[in-house]
């Protein structure tokens, strides 16, 4: 709906008023209408150009109509234009965007440097990728050398035990219960506060071992970590690994019964920073080995991952039954773990659900309130 004359002899800057009439006059003698019918939009110093448009003849006042600049264009003496208004110097009239534009050149040039400033902006990124993609490698083989030094700082160092010579020797069978470890000397002391605190006095070594051993974990020391294999013509009626209990097992089951260490913020941060002392601490706590008679439940061996880890019977999580006949539904392998500052049941420890148990321990979670479940064992271990 518009033109715009681009001058190149005259700056748009410098036109008056009398030479805007001039140019007024000229467009409309070019284009055979009334100077009244042309009107000056705007001066372009940027571009020196002018935009303009026409209006038709019938116009309404106050209604700024345009004709389309297609008709304009069409009707426009270029001649007469260029007679009438010599001294302007008319170099270009273009309807682009419905304004008459110039200077395609200052276009060109522009596209061009257009063209260099997205090169710029895409290298800058690509460099700057590159070096965040530096970055993260450099990071995680940092921290997979601190997960290793870690690593080696928590293997210990393990010494041999002096054997003990008797008439009769063990056999290796494959059966799942493990012949007992020479017992520890058990020598409880009572501390000022009444509290009895057993000294454990492992055996002397004999010689410092030439290699070293990663700490043994919990099913180690029970005695077997081989998955259990049910028997099912001998389940719920298994042997008790010792008949009578003997006094150093009483002497054990009163300390894992009351004894208890709270730790102070200085102990605690020695705890953190050397975790073999924590590790030692564990190796020292007495076996908590279970006969399984004392479990008077029929076939709660299919409920159990391992054949030697079994629950004690005097802090062991009772389920409650839907059926009060089903005994066997009352039973799961968990107990509860007195927790700070002697708080009972703040704590449940449970072994890995099984396909045959995982009701079973949502059904213990909804019925404890447990607010949170935290699990200390890997995702996969020996293919299992």
């Amino acid at each position: 709906t518009g033109f715009v004359f681009q001058t190149l002899q005259m700056d748009v800057n410098k036109l008056n008023i009398t030479l805007l009439r001039m140019f007024r006059q000229g467009v409309a003698a070019a284009l055979g209408l009334l100077p009244q019918q042309v009107h000056i939009n705007r001066l372009i110093g940027k571009k020196n150009c002018v935009e303009l448009f026409v209006s038709p003849v019938n116009r309404k006042p106050g209604i700024s109509d345009a004709l389309p600049s297609e008709e304009v264009l069409r009707s426009l003496n270029i001649n007469i234009l260029h007679q009438s208004l010599s001294q302007f110097g008319i170099t270009e009239v273009s309807p682009e965007k419905n304004v008459l534009q110039g200077q395609r050149e200052a276009d060109k040039i522009w596209s061009k440097e257009g063209f260099y400033a997205v090169v710029i902006f895409l290298s800058i990124f690509v460099i700057l990728v590159t070096c965040l993609m530096v970055l993260y490698r450099l990071k995680e083989k940092i921290q997979l050398s601190l997960r290793q030094e870690k690593e080696k700082k928590q293997e210990i160092h393990l010494s041999p035990l002096p054997l003990q010579t008797s008439q009769s020797e063990y056999k290796t069978t494959n059966s799942m219960v493990q012949p007992e470890q020479a017992p520890k000397v058990v020598n409880v002391v009572v501390d000022p506060q009444g509290q009895c605190v057993p000294e454990l006095k492992p055996p002397l070594p004999a010689s410092p071992s030439p290699f070293r051993m990663k700490p043994v974990g919990l099913q180690e020391r029970r005695g077997s970590n081989v998955s259990l294999t049910l028997d099912m013509s001998s389940l719920g009626s298994v042997e008790p690994f010792v008949s009578v209990p003997t006094p150093r097992e009483k002497v054990a089951m009163e300390y894992l019964q009351s004894a208890g260490r709270v730790l102070t913020r200085q102990q605690l941060r020695e705890t953190v920073a050397c975790s073999h002392l924590l590790q030692t601490e564990f190796m020292e706590i007495p076996m908590n080995f279970v006969d399984p008679k004392e479990i008077d439940i029929p076939s709660h061996g299919t409920k159990n991952r391992y054949k030697t880890i079994l629950p004690n019977p005097l802090s062991r999580v009772y389920l409650k039954p839907k059926n009060p006949s089903d005994s066997l539904s009352t039973y799961i392998n968990a107990n509860y773990i007195r927790g700070y500052g002697g708080k009972e049941k703040a704590f449940i420890a449970t072994q890995g659900p099984m396909i045959n148990t995982v009701n079973d321990f949502w059904q213990m979670v909804w019925q404890e309130d447990s607010p949170v479940i935290v699990m200390i064992t890997k995702l996969k271990e020996k293919n299992e």
